[in-house]
């Protein structure tokens, strides 16, 4: 596996939010400048690994550095904070949409909801929350900003090359490909021992999922997972995703998702010999049923977001 070097992180790390159809030139011309300002730093004397770290360092955030290469003004809430803000905005999105969507659909399930009204409040609660963490952290820097009061940062305010990510992957390798089948032979694995040996060792059989579904049904979810280890196989053999690949896994991910949710809303993917028939199992029973629901939706929209973000970052890459 060949070794990254700080100039590979630290391109790939501005390239991030360049515009796609500038990158390619944008990274090279980058470099370029990075390895020029390198030999002339080791032409005078200085080793060439301090002699990169220097340069890295001279030229700072490289999401500052690539907005001033796109003329980008960071001025929502004034460019002194914008990408702490923005840092914090995505990472607080990423945490609390997810949480307080379950929150929200648990809560309307116990209190006796219908599944379009979960759905719906749902729905309004992430919405509601999202537009709050917005306002509430713009609000907060605007007064930083306005009241000329510093954050206190774990680096001191300076920026420095060890915070630096690792480059994002770009094409297909063969540890992605042997994982991807790993996963689909314990899902499957997984299936069967739910089915016919059970995962409650004083209720040897009783499977979580409706035993009704047998054999039909899961046969079409094996023959799925099948075309998911072809699709991983190609992948590897093409050596990245393609668009083409992308839009095919999220066909794949949406077939197994949706009749999954369906069923699941209908009352038929869980056994109901599963729970308790008293209100405290009914319960649990309403609770699990909920977290079901957001574990399946969960993975099929990341694994399309992440596939998505894969091809597009190899169409770069083969420019």
């Amino acid at each position: 596996m060949p070794t990254t070097t700080l100039t590979d992180r630290y391109v790939d790390a501005a390239m991030r939010t360049v515009p796609e159809d500038q990158r390619s030139d944008l990274a090279d011309e980058l470099r370029v400048s990075i390895d020029d300002q390198i030999d002339a730093r080791v032409a005078e004397g200085e080793p060439r690994e301090q002699a990169e770290r220097s340069v890295i360092v001279e030229l700072g955030d490289p999401e500052l550095l690539a907005a001033q290469y796109t003329d980008r003004q960071l001025y929502l809430v004034g460019p002194r904070y914008y990408l702490d803000w923005w840092r914090l905005t995505k990472l607080l999105l990423w945490i609390v949409i997810p949480l307080a969507g379950l929150g929200v659909a648990i809560a309307h399930t116990l209190s006796g909801a219908g599944i379009g009204e979960v759905i719906g409040a749902t729905v309004v609660a992430l919405l509601n929350v999202a537009m709050h963490v917005f306002f509430w952290t713009v609000l907060i820097v605007v007064i930083l900003e306005r009241t000329g009061t510093r954050m206190r940062k774990p680096y001191e305010g300076a920026w420095k090359p060890e915070m630096l990510p690792e480059p994002r992957q770009r094409g297909a390798g063969f540890g992605d490909m042997v994982a991807s089948l790993i996963f689909l032979v314990v899902a499957a694995a997984a299936l069967l021992w739910d089915r016919f040996i059970g995962f409650v060792p004083t209720e040897p059989g009783l499977s979580f999922f409706n035993p009704d579904l047998w054999p039909w049904v899961f046969a079409g979810l094996f023959v799925l997972m099948a075309l998911e280890a072809a699709l991983s196989i190609a992948v590897y053999f093409v050596g990245r995703w393609t668009v083409p690949l992308a839009v095919l896994n999220a066909a794949l991910a949406l077939a197994v998702a949706v009749p999954a949710l369906i069923l699941l809303a209908q009352g038929e993917l869980l056994n109901p010999d599963f729970f308790a028939t008293t209100t405290p199992g009914a319960d649990v029973g309403s609770i699990l049923t909920v977290i079901t629901g957001f574990v399946i939706a969960g993975i099929a929209v990341w694994d399309i977001i992440d596939v998505a973000a894969k091809a597009r970052r190899g169409r770069i890459g083969r420019r």
